[in-house]
């Protein structure tokens, strides 16, 4: 369990700092970006972008979660599953170039269909990384993923920057978002140099097909489930208040997203190593729940006190500020920190060979979702639409995690005082942390800035404090 604990760990270390400062730059460019571009870019690159992620979790048919958790995996298979996850994403690239027009006609937005041509791209890139970043996953590689990780975020990102200042407009958006596929290919053949093999033999690979079939169909579910609010969004309301909704859902979410990429690539491989104990999955379990509690729940807290002044900082290439963004930021931190500690239960079924129970439970998500986005839709107005929407997510996740619980108690025999003890540190934690706040900001005024400021110290100190914490404890 110690060995388990202390891979876990480092993964957490490695992957959770690079994290860390990947969405750090993300987020500080993404910031700059939308002083270039309108409202109405923002939202038709959002909408785009929302939908190449849905099309991005084709690729590679799910062969990067199967290689991580197969008991052995020989070369010959390892490069018959790079051909044929190469071949499905050119056709999934020649589907997307295929349906773009019918998407943008859906839209009624006729120079949408363009932008496509960037999410094809980059279907084969990213299907040519599976095969590296899965073998240095198997491999516990952290170390190696994060540099990988950083360096294509990075690069990615000044690539958006350095096309918003130049008037690309929304394309800025989509070839950054396209781009990282690129970057994350170099970096994942410079790390973990692969040539594979022209031999292919399906009848060999198709134990693992099925498994990456059942992968990937609950990765397009999760991405759906992730992407199904831009779109009801974008049909019901248009891309301007898209935009409004999208940069609070980006601040909140995003690094949760993180978070969540950080979960699945760290814990599947130890979860998987670990299922066939009972008691060490759940102890296992119940310590990445609360290492995850501290590294996510002081953020959200900080996000909750900045809303306000952070958005009426923010303007779009007009001088529209983004103070409609506040409230909805605020209730999508506290969604989010419910949902990146939910989505640990996604590994913990795929670790303990039940992909199809994480693709039900991922399709049962989406469609608590959709129909409550659709419901805000059909019943608010844009700007109380927006604030319906954000509460969607704040009702969804405690529903769920009133089945998480009865699962993990059945299945795992966790109890409820289990799961509470992980969030105990992380909320006394943040209770220092509000105290931080409120005297200074009290005394800060109307001044958004220092406010912004006060904020931003306070949670640099709780952090502190964590690490600290933990590894005094350690």
């Amino acid at each position: 369990m110690d060995d388990h604990r202390r891979h876990l760990g480092r993964g957490f270390n490695w992957l959770g700092g690079a994290t860390v400062i990947a969405r750090v730059v993300d987020f500080a460019t993404i910031l700059a970006v939308l002083m270039f571009l309108t409202k109405a870019e923002v939202g038709t690159a959002s909408l785009v972008i929302s939908i190449g992620m849905m099309i991005e979790a084709l690729d590679g048919l799910g062969t990067g979660d199967a290689m991580v958790q197969a008991p052995v995996l020989t070369p010959h298979v390892r490069d018959t599953l790079f051909w044929v996850g190469l071949a499905s994403s050119l056709a999934v690239a020649l589907l997307t170039l295929l349906a773009a027009p019918l998407i943008a006609a859906l839209y009624g937005m006729a120079g949408m269909a363009g932008y496509f041509a960037a999410i094809a791209a980059k279907q084969p890139l990213v299907a040519g990384a599976v095969v590296p970043m899965a073998l240095m996953n198997r491999d516990l590689q952290y170390e190696r993923i994060a540099i990988v990780n950083v360096g294509a975020t990075l690069a990615a990102a000044l690539t958006r920057l350095g096309l918003a200042v130049a008037g690309a407009g929304a394309w800025s958006l989509v070839i950054g978002f396209a781009s990282s596929g690129f970057f994350t290919l170099l970096g994942a053949w410079i790390a973990r140099p692969f040539r594979p093999g022209w031999r292919p033999d399906l009848p060999a690979v198709l134990p693992l097909l099925r498994f990456g079939l059942q992968s990937m169909t609950a990765n397009l579910f999760t991405q759906t489930f992730k992407n199904v609010d831009y779109l009801l969004v974008g049909w019901f309301y248009g891309p301007a208040p898209l935009a409004v909704y999208r940069v609070a859902f980006d601040v909140a979410m995003e690094p949760a997203m993180a978070v969540s990429t950080l979960l699945n690539r760290t814990a599947l491989p130890v979860f998987a190593r670990v299922a066939a104990v009972r008691d060490h999955l759940a102890q296992t379990f119940a310590w990445s729940l609360g290492r995850v509690a501290v590294l996510v729940a002081p953020l959200m807290a900080g996000l909750v006190m900045a809303a306000g002044p952070l958005m009426a900082l923010l303007h779009d290439e007009n001088g529209h500020s983004y103070a409609a963004a506040a409230l909805p930021l605020r209730i999508l931190a506290v969604a989010a920190l419910l949902r990146t500690c939910f989505q640990l239960l996604s590994p913990v079924m795929m670790g303990s060979g039940q992909p199809g129970l994480a693709a039900r439970l991922s399709a049962a998500t989406l469609l608590l979702l959709s129909i409550g986005v659709a419901a805000a839709g059909i019943l608010f107005p844009p700007r109380p639409g927006i604030v319906a929407v954000s509460a969607v997510w704040l009702v969804v996740y405690p529903l769920l995690w009133v089945w998480g619980r009865f699962y993990l108690r059945r299945r795992w025999d966790l109890r409820l005082r289990d799961l509470a003890r992980a969030f105990r540190v992380p909320a006394l934690a943040i209770a220092g942390q509000v105290a931080l706040v409120l005297v200074p900001g009290m005394l800060a005024g109307d001044d958004n800035r220092i406010r912004l400021g006060i904020v931003i110290a306070a949670t640099a100190l709780t952090y502190a404090a964590l690490f600290l914490y933990t590894r005094r404890k350690s």
